[in-house]
């Protein structure tokens, strides 16, 4: 279990850090930068982010192999559960064959949210995602508003702060 623990941390491989700059103004139907890019899901299907548009978003970084990340599933089903209709969960899960992550998804039971299959490490990347356990959480408008690992408590706050 320590050993799990502490690989918990494990760095993805590293990406320059995005220039900061000013966020550009909405324009109703455009799809915002941050959400330019498209994946697959764990079971192959093609996934556009462009659907995520117009609403907040949570995009969770996880590998299957992390007790961290394990023990926010709950909580993330929690979430997607009370708030799904007013925000949309992304997990992207990197760092881990396709098979380990569909078990991580069913032993934790959060499979009613839509995951990635990012073992290349191209989304994470274009977020600037280092390591495990990361949340990036975007507003309506598609600006990114915290790129941060968040515990449980902190989590729900953003969420709740986000469909006010």
């Amino acid at each position: 279990m320590v050993a799990a623990l502490a690989g918990c941390g494990q760095a993805a491989p590293a990406a320059p850090a995005p220039a900061a700059a000013p966020a550009p103004a909405a324009v109703p139907g455009a799809v915002p930068a941050s959400l330019a890019f498209t994946g697959r899901t764990l079971d192959g299907a093609a996934f556009d982010a462009a659907t995520l548009a117009g609403k907040p978003a949570i995009l969770w970084f996880w590998a299957p192999w992390c007790a961290t990340c394990a023990s926010e599933a709950m909580s993330i089903a929690d979430i997607q559960d009370e708030y799904g209709d007013r925000l949309s969960i992304l997990g992207i899960a990197g760092m881990g064959g396709n098979k380990e992550m569909h078990e991580f998804v069913s032993d934790l039971e959060v499979g009613a949210v839509r995951h990635l299959d990012d073992k290349p490490g191209v989304i994470w990347k274009k977020f600037g995602v280092t390591e495990q356990s990361t949340y990036v959480i975007l507003d309506r408008s598609g600006r990114v508003v915290v790129t941060s690992y968040l515990d449980d408590q902190q989590l729900t706050s953003r969420v709740k702060a986000l469909v006010a």
